[in-house]
């Protein structure tokens, strides 16, 4: 194994490499030369995306309304469903670098219909994608393509040909196989209704007395918009704004800003670098809620397996691609 893909766990012993095809950048992918295709608006991802940020923005004016109950719920539905994604769709499904229990797997599976960002299948494979080849037409959020296109804008347009092309080659054989996934995909739509609206909207009012009113424009519309921004600033932010002690020959930036409001997903330069470590970060649970959260769960026996890169491995990294100057713990 060479320094990069050399993987360590907590107890020192050498973990398998995952395959390739997950995470590893394809050098051999090159851009179509020539003008490149129309962009396609859809429209009803327009109109959606325009109300939802209206009801969020009134949502907000109703947060003095709110009883302190109400208030506190819409935080722990914040962090729940934003572990449905930071946890679940990306640091177990997307890039396998820990293993969860089936309980864990069905916390997970919920909290992420809750997130209401695609199901997890989805989510993994565009990610996926995205890893493979980033900065470039198969990137599904390329970050190039300017701060809009990467934050929203990709979700308003029809996916350039590259990304599906790349998309339907991948190997996703492992999301085929977990159960939890293939249910959560069949009954998408039900359980987002369940997860992300009703449960967020029905709890304050039935249990304090909260408005439905209020309810749903505070811990469900504001807090399911508030998730959204804070995931796609990972794709835009963190993208463009940031320094780079892992490689400088890359896009992605370590963003403290993301790091807090996505609860860990920040340090993208790191994770960019090293995908297949669990933390997404050479300081372990520093600033990073989700790291914390799995190690919770790996002291309660419902997760195992976290890989991680080496101090070594991530030392010669530094060294031969990085900024050696701004790395500090």
């Amino acid at each position: 194994m060479t320094a990069d893909t050399e993987l360590h766990a907590r107890n020192g012993h050498v973990l398998p490499e995952p395959p390739a095809s997950i995470d590893t950048f394809d050098h051999s992918y090159k851009e179509q030369e020539g003008p490149k295709p129309p962009k396609e608006i859809v429209w009803k991802n327009v109109v959606l995306m325009t109300f939802l940020h209206a009801g969020a923005f009134y949502g907000l004016f109703q947060v003095p309304s709110a009883s302190y109950m109400t208030l506190l719920w819409s935080g722990v539905c914040f962090v729940i469903s934003a572990l449905g994604v930071t946890a679940g769709a990306h640091r177990l499904w997307s890039h396998r670098t820990y293993k969860a229990s089936l309980p864990l797997r069905v916390f997970l599976g919920l909290a992420n219909s809750m997130a209401f960002q695609n199901d997890i299948f989805e989510w993994a494979r565009d990610h996926r994608v995205h890893h493979k080849y980033s900065e470039t037409d198969a990137d599904p959020h390329n970050a190039v393509r300017g701060f809009f296109f990467a934050h929203i804008g990709w979700l308003m347009v029809r996916k350039h040909p590259d990304v599906i092309e790349k998309g339907r080659k991948l190997e996703l054989s492992d999301l085929k196989a977990d159960k939890v996934v293939m249910f959560q995909r069949k009954y998408y739509k039900s359980s987002v209704v369940l997860m992300c609206f009703m449960l967020p909207m029905v709890v304050p009012w039935y249990m304090w007395g909260e408005s439905l009113w209020v309810a749903y424009f505070v811990p469900s519309l504001l807090r399911y918009t508030l998730v959204l921004n804070a995931t796609w600033l990972v794709n835009s932010a963190a993208h463009m704004w940031g320094n780079r002690p892992y490689d400088t020959g890359i896009n992605p930036r370590e963003n403290k800003f993301v790091t807090f409001s996505a609860i860990g997903e920040g340090f993208h330069n790191y994770h960019h670098t090293f995908p297949y470590d669990y933390a997404t970060s050479e300081y372990g649970m520093k600033l990073n809620l989700t790291t914390c959260f799995i190690d919770f769960m790996c002291f309660l026996g419902l997760a195992t397996d976290r890989k991680r890169a080496s101090r070594d491995i991530v030392q010669a990294r530094v060294q031969r691609t990085g900024d050696a100057s701004i790395r500090s713990g």
